[in-house]
């Protein structure tokens, strides 16, 4: 099988051990920078270039395309998708959830759990939405922000209320979600891949930091999930319409709630808490899945 992956930096973990699981199956992967790609936009023959080289034959793709350059890595692979290339998650899904206000909706609609979650663009509304929020403290995040950076934790009205009208006044869009106490700055990674959840970790930030993201200081265990746990991961997966994912979880008094849906989740993290070859089981995914067109979207919007 001939598999592309879409990624800005080869030498990162995630993408080195997706290369080498792939290879080690006896496949041939390889990696383009998505923004060094460009796109022949033609009725019936859509084609794709990196330099002077036509991009064709492949089976799959795998999309790790960074927030940052989310725009034009989806142009991309929807070109990839129009060309009859199987995307292991499509672009739909990966900009649905790149959309943390409309993740959360979708999510809300299914009934997954998730904390209380406000939005509103009037400033004169802040009271009001940081009330409804549970009150402080809460936390506020950018829409766009990822990896921690761009949240929060407003610890009294005062203090919540002066981050919010700040922001605002910069003209960003913002969340504020009701702060979980009883999470104890800890929260859960499920990896799910193809419906099932094969890896978990336990995150915890870093001292005096609320945020746990493994970025930003934090670090990682193995932890045993609950039945409630795996199915409120597969299901947030399959609510996003995402294969591979990793569905961030918090532990509060009325059951787990789902923080973030993330499309490229990070392997080195849960690969070295737990001892399980996540990369090895993507690629097992890919080799029961990948059919030529078989895309559920086919590009469109």
């Amino acid at each position: 099988m001939k598999i592309l992956m879409l990624a800005r930096n080869q030498n990162l973990y995630s993408h080195k051990r997706l290369k080498e699981a792939a290879e080690a199956r006896g496949h041939e992967l390889n990696m383009y920078d998505p923004l060094k790609c460009y796109m022949d936009i033609a009725a019936h023959r859509p084609k794709l270039f990196f330099g002077s080289t036509e991009i064709k034959g492949y089976d799959a793709v795998v999309p790790r395309i960074g927030a940052s350059v989310t725009f034009y890595g989806l142009a991309v692979l929807r070109q990839l998708e129009t060309m009859g290339v199987y995307p292991v998650n499509e672009s739909v899904a990966i900009e649905r959830s790149r959309d943390k206000l409309r993740s959360m909706q979708l999510l809300a609609r299914d009934g997954i759990g998730l904390p209380v979650t406000m939005f509103a663009h009037d400033t004169k509304m802040t009271e009001e939405v940081i009330s409804r929020a549970g009150g402080a403290p809460v936390v506020i995040k950018l829409l766009e922000g990822t990896q921690g950076v761009g949240v929060v934790l407003g610890e009294t009205h005062k203090a919540a209320k002066s981050v919010i009208e700040a922001f605002r006044g910069a003209n960003v869009n913002i969340l504020v979600q009701e702060f979980i106490k009883e999470a104890g700055a800890t929260d859960i990674r499920c990896l799910v891949v193809g419906g099932k959840v094969v890896a978990t970790m336990q995150r915890t930030g870093a001292e005096g930091d609320f945020r746990s993201n493994l970025h930003r200081g934090g670090s990682a265990s193995k932890i045993k999930i609950t039945p409630e746990e795996r199915s409120t991961a597969i299901r947030a997966a399959k609510t996003m319409g995402l294969n591979v994912c990793g569905v961030d979880m918090l532990r509060s008094n009325h059951g787990p709630v789902v923080m973030e849906v993330n499309s490229s989740p990070g392997l080195e993290g849960v690969e070295t808490a737990t001892n399980i070859d996540v990369a090895t089981k993507i690629i097992e995914f890919i080799e029961k899945s990948a059919v030529a067109g078989k895309t559920k979207t086919k590009g469109k919007g």
